[in-house]
């Protein structure tokens, strides 16, 4: 994986598939102010070289009878790196584990999670994750409300029109 140099016009290519990954390469090429067949080659090139890791759609968890999100934080007994690879290597076999950072501190790992209730939610813990190997303790924390999804990262631009070597 080839790291490229980033200008701005890559900088806003960047930001615009962020914020709209469907967009058409004209419709990006336009609102980042360059012809089509460069734009593609740009985009290519910034796929190529891992800043782009995929593109999907946003999905109304509600809608399709995921009512919940929990966050649930993990101790284990050992954090041994062949123990931890072992559980990352469990929960990414488990598709109601949405997200699974590894954490410094107290906590070894966060997990999101989406259930359809919170009782389906139980059964997950009861049956999957406090009996996986390795697993001392769970901390679950019902979600009550999202007040900001916004994912990504900030993609900034700067105004010197400079290029920011990766």
């Amino acid at each position: 994986m080839t790291r490229v140099k980033l200008d701005n016009i890559d900088r806003n290519i960047l930001r615009e598939l962020q914020d709209q990954g469907r967009i058409t390469n004209v419709e990006l090429a336009n609102r980042v102010g360059i012809s089509a067949p460069p734009c593609l080659r740009r985009v290519r090139a910034l796929e190529d070289a891992g800043y782009i890791r995929g593109y999907h759609a946003d999905l109304e968890p509600g809608g399709l009878g995921y009512n919940v999100t929990i966050f649930a934080q993990v101790g284990l007994n050992s954090q041994a790196e062949p123990d931890l690879v072992a559980f990352e290597s469990l929960i990414n076999s488990w598709p109601e584990v949405r997200e699974c950072y590894m954490l410094a501190g107290e906590t070894d790992f966060i997990l999101k999670i989406v259930a359809e209730d919170w009782e389906t939610y139980q059964v997950f813990v009861m049956k999957k994750l406090t009996p996986a190997p390795n697993v001392a303790h769970v901390k679950s924390s019902l979600t009550i409300r999202s007040s900001k999804f916004d994912p990504g990262v900030p993609v900034e631009i700067y105004p010197s029109g400079g290029i920011l070597a990766e």
